[in-house]
């Protein structure tokens, strides 16, 4: 697909004034300083942004608030002139910033904006286990369906097979593509509610999908899956969603019907937005998908190079996955060990005993 196929859509925003970037440029070098050489996956460097985290601007914090406690029609929220620093280093190409440092200030920030989100986490899954990941394009996996893929990235909810999903992710820009034609995709149930059918919605309110494990989650050499979800739940007027149009396969015949309809009626209502350096989009990831329009990646250390975030509303729920003082789940495989095994799901089943391939 190409970005011409979607329009620019109306998204909740805010623009920092240049004396509001300019105090939270302050507090981010406040932050790498009173941070230091420390693993910012603990629980003492979270304290440490939280507190200084309490200082941003109050336009901005209460923008955050409002978006955590209440939400947005289109699920997602957009803060522009984000600070991020004078100096940046190359655009990795494996992946990975070796030290969170070289972009200090732009770590802080994000770190400060997801503090008003809820509890920032991280995988040790995935990216390291780094609670702030580095996405840029990487020669080779162009057309993976992963953070490391160029082409076009399917809309998806954020590790959404995973028992500890995302409530929220931020997407930081520091550097665009060079073509700017990588468009980052959003789009929320409830703005496509009133255009699906009520068999559709009827369907898609049951837990007859699964969804395969990226890559990183999964054990070398095996295929995992999610428990039957359920795509579509909440009240009728906040409908949480859960999909991935690459991922997620439905159990039945009518399930994949009911799937596609979703898919054509979000896709031809998107939200579209072109991130430029100090733009953070922050997705609420139980009422809205995202995805990205493909690029051209040059992979010379100028390419397209994102920073992600994750925020939970409850910490204490995973307070059985992670060790004591971290932030950081254990791998999936530890987790899912004292469950039934999950195992692949049976072929898509017609009703009447046939089967059909997905």
């Amino acid at each position: 697909m190409s970005s011409t196929e979607f329009e620019a859509g109306d998204l909740d925003e805010v623009t920092l004034t240049d004396d509001e970037a300019a105090l939270m440029r302050g507090l981010c070098a406040e932050a790498v300083e009173a941070i230091g050489n420390a693993d910012l996956g603990t629980q003492a460097t979270m304290t440490t942004v939280e507190l200084l985290g309490c200082r941003l601007p109050e336009r901005l914090v209460a923008a955050l608030v409002t978006f955590r406690c209440v939400g947005s029609p289109g699920g997602a929220l957009l803060v522009r002139n984000v600070p991020v620093d004078d100096r940046l280093p190359t655009t990795p190409t494996d992946g990975y910033l070796p030290d969170w440092r070289a972009a200090g200030i732009a770590t802080a920030a994000q770190l400060m904006v997801m503090s008003h989100l809820g509890n920032i986490i991280g995988y040790a899954d995935e990216k390291r286990g780094r609670v702030v990941q580095d996405v840029a394009p990487i020669a080779g996996a162009e057309h993976q369906q992963e953070n490391s893929g160029s082409a076009y990235l399917e809309l998806h909810t954020e590790n959404g097979f995973h028992p500890f999903k995302p409530d929220f992710l931020s997407l930081l820009c520091l550097r665009p593509d060079h073509d700017r034609s990588g468009q980052t995709l959003t789009g929320a149930a409830t703005r496509v509610r009133s255009r699906l059918s009520e068999s559709c919605v009827a369907v898609l309110r049951q837990p007859l999908f699964r969804i395969q494990f990226s890559s990183s989650f999964a054990q070398l050499g095996s295929t995992g899956y999610s428990e039957p979800v359920a795509v579509l739940s909440g009240p009728a007027d906040d409908l949480e969603l859960t999909a991935d149009f690459h991922a997620m396969e439905p159990m039945t015949r009518t399930a994949r019907h009911a799937l596609d309809e979703l898919d054509a009626v979000l896709t031809a209502s998107l939200t579209s937005v072109a991130l430029d350096v100090g733009s953070l989009l922050v997705v609420d990831n139980w009422r809205a998908v995202h995805g990205r329009t493909g690029f051209t990646a040059r992979y010379d250390g100028t390419d397209r190079w994102l920073r992600r975030c994750f925020a939970v509303a409850d910490l204490r729920r995973s307070r059985a996955v992670r060790a004591a003082g971290s932030r950081v789940f254990a791998p999936l495989t530890a987790i899912l060990a004292d469950r039934s095994p999950v195992q692949s799901p049976a072929p898509l089943s017609g009703g009447t005993g046939s089967t059909i391939s997905a």
